[in-house]
């Protein structure tokens, strides 16, 4: 007799159809306001944070480039 496989897609799903109701009763007892806060400030450091990473390696070398004498 052969034992069913763990881990299967199936399974996945139904995780992630858990964690999606588990964040929808958080988002409802914490209040649309608070999360919308949240979530703002998480998008401001994350654009933050993504303009300085390109403002660093704008003007950076690139690795392995040879720089050729006129």
């Amino acid at each position: 007799m052969r034992s069913r496989p763990h881990g299967g897609k199936p399974t996945l799903a139904l995780w992630m159809l858990v964690a999606a109701a588990d964040l929808a009763i958080v988002v409802a007892a914490a209040g649309p306001g608070l999360m919308l806060t949240i979530l703002g400030s998480l998008a401001t450091v994350i654009v933050a944070g993504r303009g300085l990473w390109s403002r660093q390696h704008r003007n950076a070398p690139r690795v392995g480039a040879v720089r050729r004498r006129a």
